[in-house]
């Protein structure tokens, strides 16, 4: 097994500290072309560091061409040949012509994948969006070839405030309003408003690539354990933590709401000292299928301490990378100050058409029909679930909010077991687990149900699958 030792003082990530050893044994021949890669968790164990930092420096090494992902097998060092890699020394015995004959070439569909988040392409307003957009290619020419603003254009910011006030109740400042190419990109300019120095909280389950990105920032931040939430804000004072990183309206992936007890508290946190803020992830919110859409922190937050951040890739596309947050004065004031001479990362085409979509009320019918389309397609699919063989072995939960359900197996099997049974039948499941830093903590044999791009066309001989599979494993 691979062993290093790293360094705490000379403020490199640890993500970036492994990459860097395992190129240099890449490049000087002590792991050879073809070799298999110790697989995360195994690796994060023998190294004692997290699987999201095993992850982060494997993504590393396969964009640069030093690795390969081959599903169901693992990572394997590529055929990099020395007189690229400036290394004197390297041991031409170890560089070989092939991976391992054993290695397939990567999947490129699935027979059903319940984990999927992209969007189905026949729910997309094309027709709608053609049309203004043409119209504002006619009609804005001037205004289309004119520098936006750093934060975004005015008549998208106003269109935004106007559709936040009618669907959430939200008072908005359209001037407090940033505009970005995806939620990720925002993410880095709350860093740089925030300072480097400030320590962050992220929730444990909660999406993986949040604290990546924090990591890659070389930002401090802990896993919030969202099952202890009786004791968060007490947790969140032991560990120093200046920014909390939360989605409370729609949680994910446990699809729970945070109550209104806890949300108080932890605005009452955050008021305590001045540098202290909550950041809203409002993600996936829209779709609330029973009942009202639950108010948001920054509506109930008198003292500017929430930064609201939204998204139009769940309700329109998920390649439409169009995202938002909302600044509390004091931050505005400081973003303007520092920050403003960023340029805004989405083209004047796609603000001005969005800015219309939005104005005129479609984007209001797009999302009222959504919510019909994804609710038949929610209790389809869990038709399909409850009338099948796998009926007398599951429990669906938290299935009125958002676009993904739970589904409780009861299975003898462990998660990592049943996944890959799946895998190898083209089933794709993602357990809840998954999205756990600390494993131990998660409750066993839950995986997600993601119905937003799941097709049905195969789901019936899915399900049946999985229900043999359970008997096979449960006989042996």
């Amino acid at each position: 097994m691979l062993t290093y030792t790293f360094s705490s003082g000379d403020g490199i990530p640890l993500y970036e500290q492994l990459t860097n050893f395992i190129k240099k044994d890449i490049s000087d021949g002590t792991i050879a072309a073809g070799d298999k890669l110790p697989s995360k968790r195994t690796f994060a164990k023998h190294l004692g560091i997290s699987t999201i930092t095993i992850e982060t420096a494997y993504q590393q090494l396969i964009a640069e061409g030093y690795i390969t992902s081959v599903p169901k097998k693992g990572y394997f060092v590529s055929d990099i040949l020395r007189e690229f890699l400036s290394i004197p020394g390297a041991d031409e015995k170890n560089i070989h012509t092939d991976l391992p004959s054993s290695v397939e070439p990567l999947r490129k569909s699935w027979l059903t994948d319940f984990s999927g988040n992209e969007s189905d392409p026949d729910t997309f307003p094309f027709l709608i969006w053609a049309k203004l957009t043409r119209e504002i290619l006619a009609g804005e020419k001037d205004r289309l070839l004119t520098t936006s603003p750093g934060i975004g254009i005015q008549p998208l910011r106003e269109a935004i405030a106007s559709h936040l006030n009618a669907f959430r109740g939200m008072s908005v400042d359209p001037d407090h309003i940033v505009i970005g190419a995806g939620t990720e990109y925002l993410y880095g300019l709350l860093i740089q408003l925030l300072g480097f120095q400030s320590k962050y909280a992220v929730e444990d389950p909660g999406h993986r690539k949040i604290p990546m990105i924090y990591e890659q920032h070389g930002i401090r931040f802990s896993y919030l354990p969202l099952e202890e939430d009786r004791n968060i804000p007490e947790i969140l004072q032991k560990k120093n933590v200046d920014i909390l990183h939360i989605s409370p309206s729609h949680h994910f992936p446990t699809g729970r709401v945070m109550p209104i007890r806890l949300r108080l508290s932890l605005l009452a946190w955050a008021k305590d000292k001045e540098e202290r803020y909550i950041i809203e992830d409002d993600y996936d919110s829209e779709f609330r299928l029973v009942g009202q859409p639950i108010p948001s922190l920054q509506a109930i937050d008198p003292a500017g301490k929430v930064i609201y951040m939204n998204t139009f890739t769940k309700t329109l596309s998920s390649t439409i990378r169009i995202s938002y947050m909302i600044l509390p004065p004091k931050l505005m004031q400081r973003f303007r100050e520092q920050l403003s001479f960023y340029s805004c990362t989405v083209s004047n085409f796609e603000q001005y058409t969005l800015a219309a979509f939005l104005s005129r009320g479609f984007f209001e019918k797009h999302l009222n029909r959504m919510r019909t389309y994804y609710h038949n397609k929610r209790d389809r699919i869990m038709k399909a679930l409850l009338e099948s063989p796998l009926a007398p072995v599951i429990h669906i939960s938290e299935e009125n909010a958002g676009l993904h359900f739970l589904m409780t197996i009861r299975t003898e099997l462990s998660d990592d077991t049943l996944t890959k049974l799946c895998e190898e039948k083209g089933i794709r499941i993602m357990p809840l687990s998954s999205f756990y830093h600390d494993v131990r903590k998660a409750n066993p044999h839950v995986f997600l149900v993601n119905y937003s791009s799941l097709s049905e066309e195969h789901l019936e001989d899915s399900i049946r699958i999985m229900a043999e599979l359970l008997k096979s494993g449960e006989d042996n």
